[in-house]
């Protein structure tokens, strides 16, 4: 059966036929012409038919400021509609592989591996038992387009699914092709440049969007998947429960960002409550039209009707309504009350579902009577599926995640008891830490959260956020934001000064009470490496024992990937951040706690990126207890998430790696490391680490990173609500790990990917090592394969000569210094990684070689224009507008920011 009628190829070469017409339209002939110059140039370079990209220079250097921005938007745009050609073929192979039974890590993949290794359905219902999957979208400033560029994006990526999965009338299919043109001629003359910064809510909007419009709609699907995949290999029952819940930092993290305000916050849980609640009543309503059961024809059970007539209590005026509309219709006259009930949760009026689990029993109870009455079927069809959207979903849409840095606790707790006559400021940490937990476990209150009388404006601020806790927790309910993540924690007391301000207002109340999960973020070499310390002193702190108890004793513990990597390198950041997972297994362990690791990824390699599968799978076995919770950043949630077949082959994708993860563990609790492969990793990532800070450290490095990569544009380019770094000062220490990640990768230049790999494991090499051990620990370990596999990657979309132009806009004794060390190194790692992973080539996969080819002689061109802008010493408005394009363009071409 053939599913589709086009395929890639068609698609690329339609669209990019498309915007040369729109491009010849809107602009000239001439525009037209010198961009196909410019294109054809490029990839004859490419092809090897021309031996330098002089050709591609000599273009551009004849260029006025206007053309100049023609062809920046020319190739920009190219990018966005070529997006939407892959994003097609993606689909495409997802259904065509579910239609066929070859897709790869699916859910029924999953269940049909334990089912042939003789997996018993006990063992099965454990594992799912154990799995929960948090993902959750931050606001971080990786997004580069305007929504309205966006949405545009949007309606032709639905013209081509129409053209592609629709069988049309030939006056159909010219509707549609005239629909898309007409997009593709709105959007060359939209701005795609924003003019101001996004604020918070917009940031928060957008992630509303994926969760209302995508998620809410497939979740229901994945389940439905898993369902049929058991039903099919175990003749017994096995129930599934709950596996996934979807969390938001958008509005709530306050760390680094003085523009989410409480008033914000109080906002996005107004607004979230009042999407999810319609999206419910819309689906009970659409039930009302299935569920036509006449009484007669029925026995609807007493647990059902004991259901109804406490509802009919509840709400007698409404009962009457329904009862007079619905005279012998019980699931009718069930479902008015409940869609009342739903609509009166945020009302001042009684008979409001005072949380979702209330819902929840209702629709189990008619899903039961349904199954009662023998029909099952109408139950799997249409009730199964809300369960488990309001079991996901709840009342809050998403619920949110606080964060803030920890200095701001210790500064508020110190200004607030200074007036008390208490100097915290220059306590020990010891003595930190006991006055702390004295302070929680006594039963009256130690400051007045509410005098804010002589305090700081950070002091105040963080004050008036737990106060509001409270409230937001007493009026959206406590899992609405229950969570409070702590930035640079180093110190037990970083986290005891959280729950103390909690208890202040009454968030906790030991012993007995916590409403929050209290996440430290342990990103500096120091609190990783004294992860023992830190855990280990509040494991055995009373008041924090205390707080565990109340929260189920789980622990959740957030890992930094970015500024880890930032600080260390790509190897030993990672070498790193597995070893020191090990270890918080194995202290939660020792105190018998229930670890929850928090994956801070990002969407590039270097920030953890890369395939969130096979992440998963490549975790240390004693850290795989079934929970894991992982941020999805930027760019990465519209690949993901935008459209609904790839949004639930992700969701698959993570199911199926953390059933066969959590089995893996549950069968080899500990990892069997060769103690060789131990020491080969220690000796590497040692060296690497020396070799990568000493280049950060080499004389001149911060003014060299400035002036080879357009990090001041990006600083300025109005892309997130948060500044690009954390104060004035101009380090690398002091720059947000996002821009330092953007500004090497607009420079074709991913130090953070891959740099002092070669040096790390040559160091091991000539310490008497040898490849035959790296090639084994590549072909058997996880870890190193897909740590290797990634940073191929990076090393692939690293392109030299490139970098190299960007590097002779540095001075001359910078460039000279630093770059040719650069460059060898790359050499050096790209010559090993081959040798390693015994190809060829750097890519593993002929897919990903095919999409760079299909790039790079496009992304080439805006790199060379970029060059030339940044050259300038001084420009015109009209060209710092092209710079900024070239920027947009580029990262629609790597198809990544930070």
């Amino acid at each position: 059966m053939t599913l589709h009628a086009r395929d890639l190829p068609q698609d690329v070469r339609e669209l990019g036929e498309l915007l040369g017409d729109v491009l010849e339209t809107q602009s000239s002939t001439e525009a037209f012409e010198t961009v196909e110059q410019i294109r054809t140039a490029s990839i004859d370079y490419r092809k090897g038919d021309l031996d330098s990209r002089d050709t591609i220079g000599q273009t551009l250097d004849r260029l006025d400021p206007e053309m100049e921005g023609v062809v920046a938007r020319a190739f920009t745009t190219y990018f966005e509609l070529i997006n939407l050609a892959e994003e097609r073929e993606r689909v495409r192979e997802i259904r065509e592989g579910s239609q066929d039974g070859t897709i790869e890590d699916s859910v029924a993949e999953a269940i049909e591996g334990l089912a042939d290794a003789d997996v018993g359905s006990e063992t099965v219902e454990d594992v799912l038992d154990d799995v929960f999957i948090e993902p959750t979208f931050t606001a971080h400033p990786t997004e580069a387009r305007r929504k309205t560029v966006k949405a545009k994006l949007r309606s032709v990526a639905n013209g081509l699914e129409t053209l592609d999965e629709v069988r049309l009338t030939d006056r159909e299919e010219h509707t549609v092709r005239r629909d898309v043109r007409s997009e593709v001629t709105s959007l060359w003359q939209t701005p795609q440049v924003r003019d101001r910064r996004p604020d918070v809510t917009d940031e928060a909007l957008n992630i509303q969007w994926y969760l209302e419009n995508v998620l809410f709609e497939v979740i229901d699907e994945v389940y439905d998947e898993l369902e049929r995949a058991i039903g099919e290999e175990y003749d017994e029952g096995i129930d599934v429960p709950k596996l996934y819940e979807f969390r938001s930092w958008a509005g709530s993290d306050r760390d680094g960002n003085p523009f989410v305000t409480p008033e914000v916050t109080e906002e996005t849980l107004e607004r979230q409550r009042e999407t999810v609640l319609p999206l419910y009543r819309d689906r009970l309503k659409a039930l009302s039209g299935v569920l036509s059961q006449d009484a007669s024809n029925l026995s609807i059970g007493d647990r059902f009707a004991e259901r109804l007539a406490e509802h009919k209590e509840r709400l007698p005026g409404v009962a009457a309504e329904a009862e007079e509309r619905y005279p012998d219709e019980p699931y009718r006259q069930k479902l008015k009350l409940m869609r009342e009930s739903v609509l009166r949760v945020s009302d001042v009026r009684q008979g409001g579902y005072d949380s979702p689990e209330d819902l929840l029993k209702d629709l189990r109870t008619i899903a039961a009577s349904l199954r009662d009455n023998d029909a099952a079927i109408i139950a799997e069809s249409h009730v199964d599926p809300l369960i488990r959207k309001v079991d996901t979903f709840g009342f809050t849409l998403a619920s949110l995640d606080l964060r803030d840095h920890r200095k701001m606790h210790t500064d508020a707790i110190a200004e607030a008891v200074e007036r008390q006559g208490i100097d915290y400021e220059e306590m020990s940490e010891d003595e930190r830490v006991e006055f702390l937990t004295e302070a929680i476990l006594q039963n009256g209150s130690v400051i007045d959260m509410e005098n804010t009388d002589g305090l700081s404006e950070d002091s105040i601020r963080v004050l008036r956020r737990f106060r509001k806790t409270a409230d937001w927790q007493n009026e959206f309910g406590v899992d609405a934001i229950d969570t409070y993540a702590i930035s640079w924690c180093e110190e037990p007391s970083h986290v005891l000064e959280v729950l103390f301000l909690a208890d202040q207002v009454g968030i906790v109340d030991l012993p007995g009470y916590c409403g929050l999960d209290i996440v430290p973020l342990l990103e500096s070499e120091y609190a990783l490496s004294g992860a023992r310390r830190i855990m280990g002193t509040l494991f055995e702190n009373e008041a924090y024992a205390q707080a565990l108890e109340a929260r189920n004793t789980v622990q959740e513990i957030l890992l930094g990937y970015s500024d880890s990597n930032k600080e260390n390198g790509y190897l030993a950041a990672n070498w790193s951040l597995y070893n020191n997972q090990r270890r918080l297994a194995n202290i939660t362990d020792d105190f018998d706690v229930d670890m929850r690791l928090f994956h801070g990824r990002g969407g590039s390699i270097s920030r953890g990126g890369g395939p969130m599968n096979d992440a998963m799978l490549a975790l240390p076995n004693e850290t795989v207890t079934g929970q894991i919770k992982f941020t999805e950043q930027g760019e990465a949630i519209a690949e993901k998430y935008a459209n609904e077949d790839i949004a639930e082959r992700n969701l698959e994708q993570m199911l199926n790696a953390q059933i066969r993860a959590r089995h893996n563990a549950m069968e080899e609790p500990v990892e069997d490391i060769p103690e060789e492969w131990v020491e080969a990793m220690e000796t590497a990532s040692e060296a690497a680490r020396e070799e990568y800070q000493s280049l950060l450290e080499t004389d001149g490095f911060v003014d060299y990173f400035e002036q080879a990569t357009p990090i001041t544009v990006i600083e300025n380019l109005n892309m997130g609500s948060r500044p690009a770094s954390r104060s004035e000062d101009r380090s690398v220490e002091d720059l947000r790990a996002i821009p330092w990640v953007f500004s090497w990768t607009q420079a074709r230049c991913i130090i953070p990917g891959w740099y002092s790999i070669a040096t790390g494991l040559n160091t091991y090499l000539d310490d008497g090592g040898d490849i035959e051990t790296l090639q084994e620990m590549y072909e058997e370990w996880p870890f190193f394969k897909t740590k290797l596999d990634n940073a191929s990657l990076a090393l692939a979309r690293t392109e030299m000569g490139i970098a190299e132009e960007y590097a002779d806009l540095a001075d001359d004794d910078l460039r000279e210094r630093i770059f040719p060390r650069i460059r060898d190194e790359y050499e050096e790692t790209v010559d090993l990684v081959t040798e390693i992973t015994q190809r060829e080539g750097l890519l593993s996969r002929d897919w990903l070689e095919e999409n760079l080819e299909r790039r790079n002689p496009y992304v080439d061109p805006l790199n060379l224009l970029q060059v030339r802008l940044l050259a300038q010493s001084h420009l015109t408005e009209e060209e710092k507008q092209t710079l900024r394009l070239t920027v947009l363009g580029i990262a629609a071409g790597m198809k990544n920011t930070g």
